[in-house]
Parts: structure tokens; sequence; C-alpha cells
């Protein structure tokens, strides 16, 4: 029996790949054809102003760009095959290389953020449902409502202009480490882990000062949605037979709230949380321009000033394989948590 059900689950996730390869065929097209609809010429862009149209053609011939859209259709995912995402133009390294430098920073910005936004919305969530239609509802609402309705850059810059220039308890918004620090020895690429492996707690320290407003301003953005299904999971979990049953046996509140009811309340909010984080890791553009946060997302938008074709569709190729595995894995996880999610489907 357990084989059957262990063949039935790989049986499972070679469903949910096969499904998900013909959305990442759409998204290499979709993004090759955007990328080549940019204004502005990339051999113009680093021929500079002064250039004459004889260095222009010169330099657009280097690049490829002299040949069809569908010739270099072709050499794009001929490339793609042998893991080769291009040569950014900006920096003059592989796109693969630049990616995987500054993914750990993104990462390790979402992840907070996402961690400050699950430490605040769940108690508001579970706050607002055991108080239905009170004004401690009601002002959890307005409150979670008012985070998702600032725009996130705005959140940003209000919160460097509050806590570093007016009160000065932040430290300035450079990026990652102040000047006076050296980044630690590479092990995560999370400095403030790799700073604490290190036993360098001083710059563990420093690299967490830097990444806490970044990390409010997405935990801002994250905390509607999240807190929104808690209350809406909790309310239908606090009215279900199994709680009432509970309640008429004399069981505790708390017990009722922390153990049977968010219990059942996790697996949507597992599902939110999901989307949440690939959300964040989309808003990771904005805020790390913002913060000048040296992850994939300011390296994207500098992409896309420079018209750097390769970099831009190696960044949105990566955003779509890890949304694909995201969902994949929240597929997996609902199999295993909730028994009744049937295997097959």
């Amino acid at each position: 029996m357990v084989i059957i059900v262990f063949f039935l689950k790989l049986k499972m996730i070679g469903q949910r790949i096969l499904l998900a390869v013909p959305s990442l065929i759409g998204v290499i097209v979709v993004a090759f054809v955007l990328t080549r609809s940019l204004p502005g010429d990339p051999a113009v862009y680093f021929a500079g102003i002064t250039a004459d149209e004889e260095s222009i053609a010169q330099i657009r011939e280097q690049l490829g760009l002299d040949k069809s859209i569908f010739h270099q259709f072709i050499v794009y995912c001929k490339n793609l095959t042998q893991g080769n995402l291009g040569v950014s133009l900006n920096t003059g390294q592989s796109v693969a290389s630049e990616l995987s430098a500054r993914f750990p920073a993104s990462l390790e910005l979402t992840l907070t953020g996402l961690a400050l936004a699950l430490m605040a919305a769940i108690p508001l969530g579970i706050l607002a449902a055991v108080n239905p239609n009170t004004w401690i509802d009601h002002l959890c609402r307005i409150f979670v409502t008012a985070g998702a309705s600032t725009p996130i850059f705005f959140s940003g810059l209000l919160l460097v202009f509050v806590f570093y220039y007016l009160l000065g308890w932040a430290p300035s918004p450079i990026g990652r480490l102040d000047f006076f620090y050296l980044s630690p020895p590479k092990v995560t690429g999370f400095y403030t882990i790799d700073a604490m492996i290190n036993g360098d707690f001083e710059t563990a320290a420093a690299a967490a000062k830097q990444l806490i407003l970044p990390a409010i301003t997405l935990a801002i953005f994250a905390l509607a949605p999240i807190a929104r299904m808690t209350r809406s999971a909790m309310l239908t979990a606090m009215g279900s037979e199994y709680v009432k049953a509970a309640t008429a046996n004399g069981i505790g509140r708390r017990k009722i709230i922390f153990v049977y009811a968010l219990r059942n309340a996790m697996l949507p909010l597992l599902t939110i949380m999901g989307l949440v984080f690939s959300y964040l890791l989309g808003a990771n553009v904005l805020v790390e321009k913002v913060f000048s946060w040296p992850g994939i997302g300011s390296f994207a938008v500098d992409a896309l000033v420079a018209s750097d074709f390769a970099a831009v569709q190696g960044f949105i190729l990566v955003m779509a394989v890890m949304f694909v595995v995201l969902n994949l894995v929240i597929d997996i996880l609902y199999t295993l948590v909730d028994p009744r999610v049937s295997i097959d489907g």
C-alpha cells in the first residue's frame, strides 16, 4: 500500500511538471517578444551619443541584432537548452552568474519580509475572527487595508524619511552593509546568517539593521492578503461542527482557537503564503531600487533602462521558473497536510 501511494505521488508530481512546460514555453516566447519591443536600441546605448552610424551598425552586428527576429529567437532557444542565458551588456558578465550572485540578497529580503508579515498578519486575522463585527474587527481591517492601499515605493520612502532622516534610528539605505563593514565569507549568501556562522556578530547586527526597513516595507505590502485569508479561514473554522462540539464538551477557548480552529485554517493560509511570496519577489523590483539593495530586482531595472535584452529575459525566466516550482511545492504540501486531498487530483 505504501509503495502504491509513493508511485501515485510520483505520478502527481510528473503531471504537475508536464502541465508547467507549456507555461514556461509561453513565458520564453512572450519575454523574447516583449524585450525586442522595448524602446531604444542597445547598440546605440553602448556606442554612445557621439557614435556614427557605421560604429552603431558594427556593434549591432556583434550583438546579433542585425539578424531577423526569428533567427535571434532560434539562437536564444538553442542557448537556453545549453543553460546559457546570455551575457549582460551592462556588466559584461554572464546573466546566469549575475542572477546567482544577486539572488541570495533578494531571497533574504523576501523571506524576512514574509516572516514579518506572518508574525503581524496571522494574529491580526485571528483577533478579527474571534471578535467578528466589533470595533476590533473593523480596526484590524482598516489597518491592513491602509497598508495594502499604499504604493510599496511610497511606504519605503516614508519609512526612510521618518526612521533615517527625521529620527536617525535606521542606517542609511545604501544596500546590504554600510561602508564600514566587509561582506562576510559566503556560505548561504544571507549576510546575517553568514556573519553569525563566521562568529562576526557585529557585522551580523549591521546587516540586520540594513535589512529591517526594506523588510518592513515588504511586510506592509503583504499584510492584507494574509490577514484577510486568516480571518476568513478562522471564521469558517470557528463556525464548524467540531468547534461547536469542542465548546459543548467544555474545552477551553484558547485551545479551541489555536489547536482546533487554527490547524484547520492552515490549508488556505498555505496557498496564500505561496502566492504572497511570489508577489513579494516581484515587489522587490521597487523596494530594491529605493534601498539600493543589490538583488535581482535592481539588476532587472538597470537592464531594462539599458535595453539589455539577455538580462531582462533571464530575470523573467528565473521568476517564471520560481513561480512554477513554488506552485508545485504547494500542491505537494497539500497532499501531505490534508489527507482528504486526492493524490491523483
